[in-house]
């Protein structure tokens, strides 16, 4: 395993710097935004796609700086019930799909999207309880009549490209939970797995190693996003976690994205990755920097040193006491 970064909490820094700055740090891997919510800071699709030149200057300065790509990102809603949102969502993923494979790289991460209760609404609906019973009539439409058949398509698409999709598990998405991974999985192909956060399985009281068991058995870890949560139980006793209180007003806040081992420590994160090893992900674990008590590069540096003694170097032997 290698400790990665998801480049976008640099996007102030050019290509060139934030390379250099993690190569110093130790970081093995970048995963790099190329559009939807990420944004693509470092790798415009338009500059790099179908370009040769412009992706053998790009990998020339990645061999420079001793470091591959993890993963392409671009996270968006292809299912919004907007033709116009959702046809843009889709051109940005089938062109990330087909950059990565021009790369050669392994996975493109993205959400599972979410649709709306039916097909005359126009804004997402997420949907966490089957009663009344539309609520689950809804979600029955959401999955069968929209999500499954565009998934199908694209795993398909993705699969000519010999890209995986890896799916975050994010709330005000479709798929938000293992269960629900897996069930797209099933209905669609081997190329969709997941992009497994442990962040927003926290305040779901998911447990983290075994829902890394319950996929990972299924070969279904596709990539690994290193960010961590820490529930505030003052405010989680009062209102729960379903919190809508904006990220920023963090005090009042019942959870909130915390630079790793600011939410969990050393002891579990060495847990995660024995876990991940156990299910034969080899991988890279790219931090992600969404914590706002800390500036991105004093929380990538925290979590990279944290990842830093987590990590096995060498691959285990053969076990001469057993």
């Amino acid at each position: 395993m290698d400790v990665g970064v998801l480049t976008v909490a640099l996007a102030n820094e050019s290509i060139e710097d934030t390379f250099s700055y993690l190569s110093d740090l130790g970081v093995g891997a970048v995963e790099l935004g190329c559009g939807g919510f990420v944004g693509d800071p470092h790798l415009p699709r338009e500059k790099y796609l179908d370009d040769e030149e412009a992706q053998s200057e790009l990998q020339s300065l990645l061999d420079d700086n001793d470091l591959y790509i993890s993963a392409l990102a671009t996270h968006n809603n292809p299912l919004h019930p907007v033709e116009d949102q959702a046809a843009e969502a889709d051109e940005e993923l089938r062109e990330a799909i087909r950059l990565a494979s021009q790369l050669d790289v392994d996975a493109v991460t993205t959400f599972s999207g979410l649709p709306a209760g039916g097909p005359d609404d126009s804004v997402p609906n997420w949907i966490t309880a089957p009663w009344p019973n539309e609520h689950h009539e809804a979600h029955e439409y959401q999955w069968n009549e929209v999500a499954i058949p565009y998934w199908q398509e694209l795993e398909a698409y993705a699969d000519d490209y010999d890209v995986d999709i890896a799916i975050e598990m994010h709330p005000n998405m479709l798929v938000y939970e293992p269960h629900g991974m897996l069930e797209l999985r099933e209905e669609t192909g081997d190329r969709m797995g997941a992009n497994f956060d442990p962040s927003h399985l926290f305040w779901q009281d998911i447990d983290i190693t075994d829902a890394i068991r319950l996929l990972g058995q299924e070969d279904a870890i596709h990539h690994f996003h290193a960010k961590d949560t820490k529930v505030y139980d003052a405010n989680a006793r009062e209102k729960g976690v379903l919190d809508t209180t904006p990220y920023t007003e963090e005090i009042d806040r019942s959870w909130l994205f915390r630079s790793i081992g600011y939410g969990h420590g050393e002891t579990f994160w060495k847990d995660v990755v024995s876990t991940l090893r156990m299910v034969e992900y080899d991988g890279a674990l790219s931090i992600e920097h969404e914590d706002s008590l800390t500036s991105s590069k004093e929380g990538l540096e925290k979590a990279i040193d944290v990842l830093d003694r987590a990590v096995f170097e060498t691959n285990p032997g053969d076990a001469y006491w057993a």
